[in-house]
């Protein structure tokens, strides 16, 4: 949904026109993976962080736009909440200190906005889910006065036809029901991009995929919302059911949801945006003039802006990405599974593992997931959103294991070697891996920290709860500032 759509009414024969475009599109893009030449020679990496705004007393601070005005850098944007903002870091090849280049970026950056917006009274936080949200802020007040925002929001409400209901269980129950999207801005994600070949992106996908449950284990950090303790990774089930546009009728009958893990390994990056166009409707079809057959037979590349539109309306937690720089197509996977935080260099540490792990899963010579069902790995993710560093997840020659296990044991050799492949220096490759190591003896992430300290606050003193979830908060965001790995957190 990156793309700038102005606030607009739809017609019938508008989405007709635009199903017509879209097809059109995809034949295209088929015709472009036969022929054309994309971009993967030398192939990059992309970094993009969620971030919270918090006021002094640790609430939310709805003041995005004050403190983007404060901040004055183009990387940063707005997100769909008033409490949300969004950093895009440059992509960058890994080889030659990539992941310190990332490390340093993102501090400093970080550091410069945090001292600017402050002024302004904002303060930012990674978190996958802001605990001190309370239902006032989930209100239609809080969204981002933009255009774009208020037409998903129109769309998928219309398109489900009743209010969103947000029903969740873990440690204790959330039930409540909304009139607008605004629970959806309650998740902030670290969103990772790696730049591939089209005849190499279903391995890079299906292996995305095989670890997306692994990833959830170790980097979960979203265990409140509105007061409630529930999933150590609540960020996965509230994402999937803010932005529900099916009725119960339609769940029932088996219509796909837009967020979606998928329902199969792929042969090609060709199925993903296949499957696009064959299950899901237009949310915002709004048409470009370009036509994408004149743009290609004229020896340039097209847009094609339907297709890149209607994908981004499509919330796959490992989401297919066709772009176009310096008229050169190139193809990416968006991995959209970790949270934000808690601190750079865990986020550092989650890309390195990530990097690592899916490139030597990629280049195996016998594919995971020949060895694996597509359904194992879906149970995986939702497991361990809902368990998080206590996760046990099933892995092929190994059965069920802890999490923690497996990547000790198994998994961060892996990492290790394909970052090798990637040309990572062995000192930033270690120090890395190395807090993922950590992170899995110790047993400590960032759900795992705030919900035992909040316990102790409630238990200690018997105190009010907002009270507790402000103390543990701001104590989070002190910890978050030292950039010390949450593993060393006390």
């Amino acid at each position: 949904m990156g793309e700038k759509v102005a606030q607009q009414e739809f017609t019938r024969e508008d989405r007709t026109r635009y199903r017509e475009k879209v097809r059109r599109c995809l034949d295209v893009f088929a015709r472009m993976l036969r022929e054309s030449r994309f971009d993967a020679d030398a192939p990059m990496t992309g970094l993009e962080i969620e971030l919270n705004l918090v006021d002094e007393v640790g609430d939310p601070a709805l003041k995005n736009a004050e403190a983007l005005e404060a901040i004055a850098d183009p990387d940063f944007q707005t997100e769909l909440g008033q409490f949300n903002l969004e950093i895009n870091v440059s992509p960058k090849r890994l080889k030659d200190r990539g992941f310190t280049e990332f490390e340093e970026g993102v501090r400093a950056s970080l550091n410069d906005a945090e001292s600017k917006a402050a002024k302004v009274g904002a303060h930012m936080v990674m978190i996958g889910i802001l605990p001190t949200l309370s239902a006032g802020h989930m209100s239609p007040d809080s969204i981002t006065p933009n255009p774009r925002y208020q037409l998903l929001g129109d769309q998928i409400l219309a398109a489900r036809g009743e209010d969103i209901v947000i029903d969740i269980s873990g440690p204790e129950r959330l039930r409540t029901t909304s009139d607008s999207i605004v629970p959806e801005a309650a998740c902030t994600s670290t969103q990772l991009h790696i730049q591939v070949s089209p005849e190499d992106f279903a391995a890079y996908w299906n292996a995305s995929q095989a670890v997306a449950g692994v990833q959830l284990a170790l980097g979960a950090n979203s265990p409140f919302l509105l007061g409630r303790e529930l999933w150590r990774e609540t960020r996965i089930p509230l994402f999937e059911q803010a932005t529900e546009t099916r009725s119960e009728e339609l769940k029932v009958q088996g219509v796909r949801p837009r967020v979606w893990f998928g329902e199969r390994w792929i042969n090609t990056i060709f199925d993903l945006f296949e499957e696009n166009v064959r299950y899901f409707p237009a949310l915002l079809p709004v048409i470009d003039d370009e036509d994408p057959i004149h743009t290609l037979e004229s020896g340039h590349t097209p847009a094609l802006a339907e297709l890149r539109l209607h994908n981004g309306t499509i919330y796959r937690w490992n989401r297919p990405v066709y772009d176009v720089v310096d008229d050169t197509p190139h193809l990416r996977v968006e991995n959209r599974v970790l949270p934000a935080g808690p601190t750079v260099a865990d986020t550092m540490a989650n890309a390195a593992f990530y990097f690592g792990l899916v490139r030597a899963l990629a280049e195996h010579e016998r594919p995971l997931w020949s060895q694996m069902s597509f359904s194992a790995a879906e149970e995986n993710f939702h497991v361990a959103a809902r368990q998080g560093i206590d996760a046990q997840v099933y892995w092929p020659g190994l059965g069920q294991v802890p999490a923690t296990e497996l990547v000790v044991r198994r998994l961060l050799p892996m990492a290790r070697a394909g970052l090798d492949s990637w040309g990572v220096l062995p000192d930033e490759r270690d120090r890395l891996l190395g807090i993922i190591e950590q992170r899995c003896i110790v047993g400590q992430n960032g759900a795992s920290w705030f919900a035992e300290r909040f316990h102790q606050r409630v238990g200690a003193n018997g105190g009010d709860r907002l009270d507790a979830l402000r103390a543990t908060l701001n104590q989070y965001r002190e910890r978050m500032h030292t950039n010390e790995p949450v593993h060393t957190w006390d």
